[in-house]
């Protein structure tokens, strides 16, 4: 070559390589193409499809659902040299353009499959000016991106007719398949349509695209692109293209991903298991058809894999399509009141701050907070009940006295370490009716925190999307421990007892129910009803209740959460070998007394197995019996202070606290109490003073003088008092036995109440009284 000629070829490609930099740069080709995002389960499995922005039917291929069938037929047919050259095919476009010129018109030849997405991104009028842009875009594109992904680009933007674009739509509306299932047949077939998509409709009975099929197959035959026999076969095939309605499972999950993922990728492949969601479906379904004469009419129910954190069944509610009864809000993040579903997270923090063991007694008595007296269910007290019992028979009084004895703030942070979002929100007006769930939560926050406890504590995070749950991820998660593994193996075990009101009565007989731990809930008003359940496999939620926030007298945790609980255990872990939850090495038992579930004194004659933290669970002795120096009669008793040389005897007597004292003495169960204290003595009248519980110290009371004006003076007092005498303003009102109630009508303004014993010690309070 002559040297003048190849320096005036270099500089000229110097100088066109270095314009179509500096081109480049001041028009930025961008490819942003909207998709449809399209929802799969864990494996794969279409579960919903939604429409483009620009509403079209646009599912993307991705890189690994183009096999090499569907790679070699377009490439075959629409672009040979695809793979040589640089978005534009020199000798291509020279034969296109002389065609042209003699033939005095304008054709689109010489389209490399980079000029079509071109084409394709940005349709045009066809003109020599539109042309030369669409290949100069067409090696930007080749710049920007690599073959594959362009050849990517072109087979998710190919138009079938009407609103559908790409291989994929094509594939999973006409055939119900993805590309990387079709045949050599159906792939020949959809490389034909988007030539004339209007004339090669996809239907069976367009014999106009069979034919078209058929003579492609046979140049691929010619080219050797295919095994003989493998085209054979194809052109044997019929055609078995028809529209098709897409899938539309799980229809709040699906929204829901597209919601918060739509914009991120088209493609949401979740954790979902679409085998177990139908099953939850269809249970949950029933569920509601049976109970619609109650007038409960929906369910939601969320199931958490504990091996992974993955959600694998997620039932927004009873019927989607429903909606008279409100089918499309999606009860799994829905805020509701909880019930009593929060009760063993109070009791695992007291376990955890040393306060109780399962064995530990409390009282359940009458009490009264500032003000707020709660009640239990079937509004009636037990007097002293283990916390283990208190918990499996959901008691709301002992419940209450726990929390208190926490701290509300204590409390109020573990919620929200737990992910409660509605606590902090609403901090400021929580109180002890907390521990009965005067809040808002969501199904899925209280999933989450009872996973914690299949995971000896640790708090999960929950996943939606196999990618969350990758290996491959780099950045771990820091461990947030909600409770010790102690605690949780304490709760477990008391959770995974039989004996207890909610346990559904089809599950009485124990060799058909699963093993697993449980709690129930209903709130105010029953207005909602709960149940969550976990084991080493499954954590499972379930809301049942009304949309519209009504009210049934039918609607308890136990009646109708529980059973769909069980019902869905049983469905979807029916394998389940029993396993259950290690001992962990942070837990041991102990011998402690029945009467207290403390440690045994030297008269505490019964006892039984207890755990505790070593370290951490209180060391007290039990008090249940406590010994007095008595008279030889038993007539007095005596302190230190009064007590005799000689002429007494020590004797064991009952020793319950004041409050279950009067619980007792008003019930009338059998108690053995001291005598009295020797009158004479004036160390004992000033100690042991009795406790006012009706009313509290410092509060405002609102009297309405329309409705019953009266205010209830009610106490508490040592093991020998017999009677209190009641006080307002210094003016006796009245006496009552201890325990009893006395009822008064109180002036406006600061009022004195004054209570005094029958062993002249006196307690002094103050209140506000506004009469309106």
């Amino acid at each position: 070559m002559n040297k003048t000629l190849f320096k005036y070829l270099l500089v000229v490609g110097v100088l066109c390589v270095s314009l179509f930099f500096v081109l480049n740069i001041i028009f930025p080709f961008r490819v942003a193409i909207s998709y449809s995002p399209v929802v799969y389960d864990h494996n794969g499995q279409l579960l919903y499809a939604f429409l483009s922005d620009d509403d079209k039917w646009r599912l993307k291929t991705e890189l690994d659902e183009i096999i090499p069938e569907l790679q070699k037929t377009i490439i075959y047919k629409e672009d040979k040299y695809f793979y040589w050259h640089f978005g534009v095919n020199p000798l291509a476009v020279t034969r296109a353009f002389f065609q042209n010129i003699f033939k005095n018109e304008v054709h689109s030849g010489a389209s490399t499959i980079s000029m079509q997405v071109v084409r394709m991104l940005n349709p045009q009028a066809r003109s020599y000016k539109n042309k030369l842009i669409e290949m100069f875009r067409a090696m930007q594109l080749e710049w920007q991106y690599s073959k594959k992904e362009i050849l990517q680009l072109y087979l998710n933007l190919v138009p079938y007719g009407g609103n559908i674009e790409g291989v994929k739509s094509a594939s999973v509306l006409f055939l119900g398949k993805m590309p990387n299932q079709l045949s050599i047949s159906e792939i020949a077939t959809l490389s034909v349509v988007p030539n004339q998509p209007t004339i090669f409709r996809l239907k069976n009975s367009n014999t106009q695209l069979l034919e078209m099929r058929n003579r492609w197959l046979n140049i691929f035959e010619k080219a050797h692109l295919f095994e003989e026999k493998l085209l054979k076969a194809a052109r044997r095939e019929p055609l078995a293209f028809s529209r098709r309605k897409l899938p539309q499972f799980a229809p709040h999950f699906c929204y829901r991903m597209k919601k918060q993922y739509g914009r991120s990728t088209a493609n949401i492949v979740t954790t979902l298991n679409a085998e177990k969601q139908t099953i939850a479906e269809n249970i949950v379904h029933a569920h509601a058809q049976r109970n619609k004469n109650l007038g409960i009419y929906n369910a939601a129910v969320l199931v958490v894999d504990n091996s992974s954190n993955e959600v694998v069944c997620y039932v927004g509610s009873a019927d989607f399509y429903n909606a008279t009864d409100g089918g499309q809000v999606d009860g799994i993040q829905a805020v509701r009141q909880p019930g009593s579903t929060l009760k063993p997270l109070i009791y695992g923090m007291a376990f955890d701050e040393g306060l109780y063991t399962p064995a530990t007694k409390i009282p359940d008595v009458a009490v009264n907070y500032s003000g707020y007296t709660p009640l239990n269910y079937d509004k009636t007290f037990q007097g002293w009940v283990r916390v283990s019992d208190a918990l499996a028979q959901s008691l709301n009084v002992p419940a209450v006295n726990t929390l208190y004895h926490l701290g509300m703030d204590n409390f109020l942070d573990k919620m929200e370490e737990a992910g409660f979002s509605q606590i902090t929100a609403n901090r400021k007006k929580m109180g002890l009716s907390l521990a009965l769930g005067a809040c808002g939560v969501r199904l899925e926050e209280l999933v989450r925190m009872y996973a914690a406890f299949a995971h000896e504590g640790v708090l999960p995070d929950l996943h939606y999307l196999q990618k969350e749950n990758s290996e491959d991820s780099l950045s771990q998660p820091i461990k947030k421990v909600l409770l010790s593994s102690a605690a949780v193996y304490m709760l477990n075990d008391v959770l995974q007892q039989l004996t207890r009101p909610d346990l559904p009565n089809i599950y009485v007989e124990k060799s058909s129910m699963p093993k697993i731990a449980w709690k129930t809930g209903t709130s105010y008003g029953r207005r909602d009803a709960w149940s969550v359940g976990y084991n080493k496999h499954y954590t499972i939620g379930v809301w049942v209740g009304n949309f519209s926030g009504k009210g049934v007298p039918e609607l308890t945790g136990a009646n109708m959460a529980a059973p769909l609980l069980f019902d869905i255990f049983k469905a979807i872990d029916a394998e389940n070998a029993k396993e259950w939850f290690l001992l962990p090495k942070g837990l041991q038992q102990r011998w402690v007394c029945v009467e207290s579930g403390l440690l045994p004194d030297t008269f505490c004659t019964n006892k039984v197995a207890d755990y505790f933290i070593p370290a951490v669970s209180t060391v007290k002795k039990c008090t249940h019996k406590k010994a007095f120096f008595v008279s030889p009669d038993e007539k007095y008793s005596y302190c230190a202070s009064c007590l005799p040389d000689s002429g007494f005897v020590q004797k064991l007597y009952d020793n319950p606290l004041p409050e279950v004292l009067s619980f007792y003495m008003n019930q009338n169960v059998p108690i053995s109490l001291p005598p009295p204290h020797l009158p004479s003595c004036t160390y004992y009248a000033t100690t042991n003073g009795p406790k006012i519980t009706s009313l509290q110290n410092g509060l405002e009371y609102l009297i309405d003088v329309a409705d019953n004006n009266e205010l209830t003076l009610a106490g508490d007092a040592a093991a020998d008092v017999k009677k209190l005498y009641w006080f307002v303003n210094d003016r006796f009102v009245g006496e009552a036995a201890v325990g009893e109630q006395l009822y008064f009508e109180p002036p406006a303004g600061k009022v004195k109440i004054s209570c005094a014993d029958d062993k002249g010690r006196n307690t002094d309070i103050f209140v506000k009284i506004t009469i309106f």
